[in-house]
C-alpha cells in the first residue's frame, strides 16, 4: 500500500502483506498537513493482464499528482496488496490497511501517514462481495474495476459499492441476444458455484425460456483449487453426450483453470463456446487443448489510454520490485512483434514464446484508469465543497481527515466528468458504470498462434436496434459443421404450415411437427400455434398463406346446375305434351270421366312445379329467395288441391249412382273448382304471412364447405318454411286417404288407384328430402330441393297421367263410352 503525502509507505507484491522496503512514487509533497491513502488489492500473480493493472494504478496516480488542477494542495498515495487468490489473505489485507500494521489489531490505527480516502480493488466477484461487508463497516468507498457480480447493484445491501465495469446483468442480456440471433434454442451451461455465476446462471436460464429455448444441462463446479473426480467426470459426461452444440461456460478467469486442467473441452467436435471472460488460456498452459475455432467471447471494450503506454514504454523498471517473472516480463515488450506504442528500446533483441503486448492485455486498464479518476474527481468535489464553507478555519481544522470517509461517499455518487478519451464519466444510481461489450471470435491458427476477432458488439443502453450488432460473415466456423451458422436445436424447426406439439414429459424446445389443420397457417417457422384465417379467407394446400375462399352457388355452368335444367325442362315438355293430348281428346270418354278441367289445372301447376326448380339455380339475390319458396309452395299446393278434388269428385260420382241419393245436388265442376281455391288461398296466406314476417334472404354461409363461401338463401322462419311444408303434407296425406279408400271403384272409370299411387311416391319423396336437407350445405342443400321438387312432380305426373294416356294413344278401343258403361253396370 503506497501512500503519498507527509510521509512515504512502502511497496512490495508480499501475499496481503504491508511492504518492508520503502520506494518513492511520488515526487511531489503535499503543500498541507492533509494527507490521503488510496488502498488497493491487486491480484500480481503471473497473469500477463494484472501487471498491465499495476502500471496503469501508478501511472494514472502519478498523472493525477503531476496534474495543477485536479489536486494542486494534495497528494494522493496508495499501498498494494495481492490476495494471491485466498479470501484469508484478503480480509487480512483489509484489516492491514484500516490498522496500517503488518500485525493486524482490529479497530486501532497507527496512523503515521494521511488517511485512508477508499479502496480500488480488482478481486473476483465472490472477493469482492465478501472484503464489501468489511469496508461497509467503517464507510470507505469500495471501487472494483473488475467485479461484475449481480448482487453488489444492489444500494441497499452494498451502498459503498463502486465499479468501472457494467453489472453482469447486462452481460447475460447480451449473451441471450446471441443465442436469439442464431436461433441457438438448445444449450448447456458449465460455472462455478460462486454466488455471482450462480445468479447469472439463473439468469441466463430464465432468459432462455422466455425465448422459447431449453437448458440441456447444468454443470457447476467448486471455485476452489480442487475440482472433486466425480464432479470432473460428471461434467465431461454431460459435455460429450450433449446434444446441444452451444456451450455457455461462465466463470471468472481464476475457476476457469480448474476445469481446462481436467477436461480437454475444446477439443470436442462440433461445439461452440461462448465465453465470458478475458482469458489468456495460451499464457499458462499449451495450445494443444484449445486448437477450435468454435470460441465466442464476451469481453467489455478495449481502450487505450496514450499516458498509460507512454509510462508502460518509458520508465525505469528498477523503480518496481522485481523477480524473475517480472522481469521477463520487462523483456517481453522488446520484441519486435509488439506495437511502437508500448515497445521498450533494448539493449538485446529477445523474442519470447508468449507475447503479452497485445492489445487485449490492456483491458482492464482502461478501468483502472478511471477507477482512480472517479476517486480524484470525488476528493477534488468535496474539498473544493468544504473549503468554500469553512474559509476562516485554520490550516489543522481543515485536514482532509475530517471529511473522511463517510463525506466522500456524497461526492462519490455524484461524479460527472470527460476523461482524457472524451468520455462522460460518472455512475449510475446503483453505482455501476456504463460500458459496451465486445463479441470476439477466437481463432487458434495451425501456426499454434491465436487469432481475435471482433465480429460483434453489445451496447446496454443503446437505442433498440443499435445496441446488438453482429457481424456473421467476420466467424470462422469449424469445418466439421455442415451448416453455417451452426444450428443447436432439440428439434428440427417446423417449417411454415406446421405448428410445435409439445413431447410429453420433455422440455418445451423438444417438440414435434403437426401440420395445421383446415382454415388454419403458420407463416413463420417454429409457431407454438396455427392462425385462423379471417372468415372469408381459407388456408392454401401449404396451409402457410390464406387465400381467398371462393364464392360457390349452383349455377347454370357446372354439371349439376346443367342436369337440373335439362331435368326440369324434360318434365316440363312432357307436361305440356300430355296438357295438349288432354285438349286433343278433350271429348272422348275417359277424359272426360276424370274431371277434364281438374285434370287442365293439374297439368298446369305441374309444367309450374318443374319451371320452379329453375328458379332455385343462379346467384341468389332477395327476389329469387321470395320467389323460390313462394313459388314452390304455391303451385304444389294447388296441385295436390287439385288432386284432392279429383279424388272427392270421383267417390262423390259413384255414390251419386244409388238410389236416391242426395249427393246428386254436389255433382258439377263448382264443388271441384271450389275445393282448389280454397285450398290454395290457404296455402297463399302462410306465404304472406311468412313473407311480411321474416321472409327469406341471401346470406354468405362461410361454414358450409371448407373453402369455400356459399351463397345461400336462408329461411327465414323456420316455423314458417315447415308450416308451408306441414300444409303441403297434410293435403298429401287427406288426398291419400280418400283415394285409397276409393281404390276399389270400377278400374275403367275409376283413376283413384292412380292418385293412392301417386300420393304414396309424393309422401316418400318428401319424407326422405327433411333428413337429406338438413344434412348438406351450400349449393348440395339447393340441389337436394330441387330433386325433391322434380322427383315429386315427376311422381304425380307419371302415376295419373301416364296410365291415362297409354289408353287414349295406345289402346283407343277402351276409350269409348260403351266399354265404360260395361264396367260400371257389372
Amino acid at each position: 500500500m503506497t501512500r503519498v503525502g507527509g510521509g512515504h509507505r512502502p511497496y512490495s507484491p508480499r501475499c496481503a502483506m504491508p511492504a518492508e522496503d520503502d520506494t518513492a512514487c511520488s515526487s511531489r509533497q503535499a503543500e498541507r498537513g492533509d494527507v490521503i491513502s488510496l488502498g488497493s488489492t491487486a491480484n500480481l500473480s503471473f497473469y500477463l493482464a494484472n501487471y498491465y493493472d499495476f502500471l496503469a494504478f501508478v501511472s494514472t496516480v502519478e498523472e493525477i499528482n503531476n496534474s495543477s488542477e485536479l489536486l494542486p494542495n494534495l497528494t494522493l498515495g496508495f499501498h498494494i496488496y495481492d490476495s494471491c487468490n485466498n479470501p484469508l489473505f484478503v480480509f487480512r489485507a483489509a484489516m492491514n490497511i484500516f490498522s496500517g500494521l503488518d500485525t493486524v489489531i482490529p479497530n486501532y490505527r497507527c496512523k503515521t501517514s494521511g488517511s485512508l480516502a477508499a479502496i480500488i480493488e480488482g478481486l473476483s466477484a465472490e472477493e469482492s462481495s465478501q472484503i464489501s461487508k468489511v469496508f461497509r463497516i467503517y464507510h470507505y468507498p469500495q471501487i472494483s474495476y473488475i467485479s461484475q457480480n449481480p448482487f453488489m447493484s444492489d444500494v441497499l445491501k452494498f451502498p459503498y459499492f463502486y465499479r468501472t465495469v457494467p453489472s453482469e446483468l447486462h452481460l447475460c442480456t447480451g449473451i441471450l441476444r446471441l443465442l436469439k440471433h442464431f436461433s441457438w434454442t438448445w444449450v448447456g451451461i458449465i460455472a462455478s458455484n460462486d454466488d455471482s455465476s450462480v445468479r447469472a446462471v439463473q439468469i441466463l436460464k430464465e432468459g432462455i425460456e422466455q425465448n422459447n429455448g431449453c437448458t440441456e444441462f447444468i454443470e457447476m463446479f467448486p471455485h476452489t483449487s480442487v475440482v472433486p473426480p466425480e464432479k470432473i467426470n460428471k461434467i465431461s459426461d454431460s459435455i460429450h453426450s450433449s446434444s446441444a452444440n452451444v456451450i455457455i461456460i461462465y466463470c471468472n478467469r481464476e475457476y476457469i483453470w480448474n476445469l481446462y486442467q481436467h477436461i480437454n473441452i475444446m477439443q470436442i467436435p462440433g461445439k461452440i463456446w461462448i465465453t465470458t471472460g478475458e482469458w489468456d488460456v495460451s499464457s499458462t498452459y499449451s495450445l494443444e487443448f484449445s486448437m477450435k475455432k468454435n470460441v465466442l467471447t464476451f469481453t467489455m471494450v478495449n481502450k487505450n489510454i496514450p499516458s498509460i503506454l507512454k509510462f508502460v514504454q518509458e520508465v525505469n523498471p528498477t523503480l518496481f520490485p522485481s523477480n524473475r517473472y517480472t522481469q521477463i516480463w520487462w523483456r517481453g515488450l522488446c520484441d519486435s512483434r509488439c506495437s511502437e506504442s508500448v515497445r521498450r528500446s533494448c539493449k538485446t533483441k529477445e523474442t519470447v514464446s508468449i507475447l503479452h503486448c497485445d492489445n487485449k492485455y490492456f483491458g482492464s486498464s482502461y478501468r483502472v484508469y478511471n477507477a482512480v479518476y472517479a476517486l480524484a474527481h470525488a476528493l477534488h468535489d468535496m474539498v473544493m465543497s468544504e473549503s468554500g464553507k469553512n474559509t476562516t478555519r485554520s490550516e489543522e481544522s481543515q485536514k482532509v481527515s475530517d471529511y473522511l470517509p463517510w463525506k466522500l461517499h456524497h461526492y462519490m455518487k455524484n461524479i460527472h466528468f470527460k476523461n482524457v478519451l472524451g468520455e462522460e464519466i460518472f455512475f449510475d444510481e446503483n453505482g455501476d458504470f456504463s460500458i459496451d461489450y465486445e463479441i470476439a471470435n477466437i481463432i487458434h491458427l495451425l501456426n499454434r498462434t491465436e487469432r481475435t476477432e471482433i465480429i460483434g458488439s453489445y451496447s446496454p443502453h443503446a437505442l433498440s436496434g443499435q445496441d446488438f450488432i453482429i457481424n456473421e460473415k467476420a466467424i470462422v466456423w469449424e469445418s466439421s459443421f455442415t451448416q453455417t451458422p451452426p444450428q443447436s436445436k432439440c428439434s428440427q424447426s417446423c417449417p411454415p404450415g406446421f405448428r410445435k406439439m409439445a413431447r410429453k414429459e420433455e422440455p418445451i424446445c423438444c417438440y414435434d411437427c403437426a401440420p395445421c389443420p383446415d382454415g388454419e397457417i403458420s407463416s413463420q417457422n417454429d409457431m407454438d400455434d396455427c392462425i385462423k384465417c379471417p372468415e372469408d379467407q381459407w388456408s392454401n394446400q401449404k396451409r402457410d398463406a390464406c387465400i381467398r375462399k371462393v364464392i360457390t352457388f349452383l349455377s347454370y355452368e357446372e354439371p349439376l346446375g346443367i342436369s337440373v335444367t335439362l331435368i326440369s325442362t324434360f318434365f316440363c315438355f312432357i307436361s305440356a305434351l300430355i296438357l295438349g293430348i288432354f285438349i286433343k281428346y278433350r271429348h272422348t270418354p275417359i277424359v272426360k270421366a276424370n274431371n277434364r278441367n281438374l285434370s287442365y289445372i293439374l297439368l298446369i301447376s305441374l309444367m309450374l312445379c318443374f319451371l320452379s326448380s329453375l328458379i332455385f339455380i343462379g346467384h341468389p339475390d332477395k327476389l329469387t329467395c321470395i320467389l323460390r319458396q313462394v313459388v314452390f309452395g304455391i303451385t304444389f299446393s294447388i296441385s295436390l288441391s287439385s288432386i284432392l278434388a279429383k279424388t272427392i269428385t270421383v267417390v262423390i260420382a259413384f255414390q251419386a249412382t244409388k238410389p236416391k241419393s242426395k249427393l246428386r245436388n254436389w255433382m258439377g265442376s263448382s264443388l271441384s273448382n271450389s275445393i282448389v281455391l280454397c285450398c290454395s288461398l290457404l296455402q297463399i296466406l302462410l306465404c304472406l304471412v311468412w313473407m311480411c314476417t321474416a321472409p327469406p334472404l341471401p346470406y354468405l354461409n362461410a361454414e358450409s364447405e371448407m373453402g369455400t363461401i356459399a351463397i345461400e338463401c336462408n329461411e327465414g322462419s323456420i316455423i314458417a318454411f315447415y308450416c308451408v311444408l306441414g300444409y303441403l303434407g297434410f293435403l298429401a296425406a287427406i288426398s291419400f286417404i280418400v283415394a285409397f279408400l276409393a281404390r276399389n271403384l270400377p278400374d275403367s272409370f275409376n283413376e283413384a288407384k292412380y292418385i293412392t299411387f301417386s300420393m304414396l311416391v309424393f309422401c316418400s319423396v318428401w319424407v326422405s328430402f327433411i333428413p337429406t336437407y338438413l344434412s348438406t350445405r351450400g349449393k348440395y342443400m339447393v340441389a337436394v330441393e330441387t330433386f325433391a321438387i322434380l322427383a315429386s312432380s315427376a311422381g304425380l305426373l307419371g302415376c295419373i297421367f301416364i296410365p291415362k294416356c297409354y289408353r287414349i294413344l295406345l289402346r283407343p278401343e277402351k276409350n269409348h263410352k260403351k266399354y265404360l258403361t260395361r264396367y260400371v253396370n257389372t
